[in-house]
């Protein structure tokens, strides 16, 4: 079986921009090459759970979408970063109905379980809001973290809030 590092995108990834789609906006977190490196290195695939509520809003296409998704992917490429798959809900509860792969729902990650034979409880996820640590818990994932670079979060469901993504691996 497989263990994974489970990465929300915004908020973690790249800096947090209401309804990123656009390259040019996109800008990577501090830390985030260096902590996928050192995951990989120890056997982790990395994979990306989203939710993207702005293609329900009509905000951006599910093509804008997959065009900035491409882009990443090589980017982190171009680090020797091998980003295993991205997976995305493009609902949103009041405009498409409930799902099962918009976080807090674990869905995305039982998916990703059953394509890569994911060992869950071997693995990690890291996100910025308490709905990406619930997914995980949901799915199995014990090794938490909330990414709150504000210090703003005082409780939290995750194992550790961190507030800079080197404290993760840097332990």
């Amino acid at each position: 079986m497989n263990k994974a590092l489970f990465l929300d995108r915004d908020g973690v990834i790249n800096i947090e921009k209401d309804y990123l789609y656009k390259i040019e906006d996109f800008e990577f977190m501090d830390g985030i090459i260096d902590l996928c490196l050192h995951y990989q290195k120890l056997g982790y695939l990395i994979v990306v759970i989203t939710n993207q509520s702005g293609i329900a809003r009509t905000y951006y296409s599910e093509s804008d979408f997959e065009l900035l998704t491409e882009w990443m992917i090589e980017e982190f490429s171009k680090n020797s970063i091998i980003i295993s798959k991205v997976y995305y809900c493009p609902h949103h509860p009041d405009i498409s109905g409930k799902c099962s792969c918009r976080k807090p729902s674990p869905g995305m990650l039982l998916e990703a379980q059953k394509e890569f034979s994911i060992d869950m409880a071997n693995s990690i996820i890291v996100g910025d809001k308490e709905r990406d640590i619930e997914a995980g818990l949901k799915a199995g994932v014990i090794e938490t973290y909330l990414y709150d670079e504000n210090n703003s979060v005082k409780d939290s469901q995750a194992q550790k809030i961190v507030n800079k993504l080197d404290e993760i691996w840097k332990k």
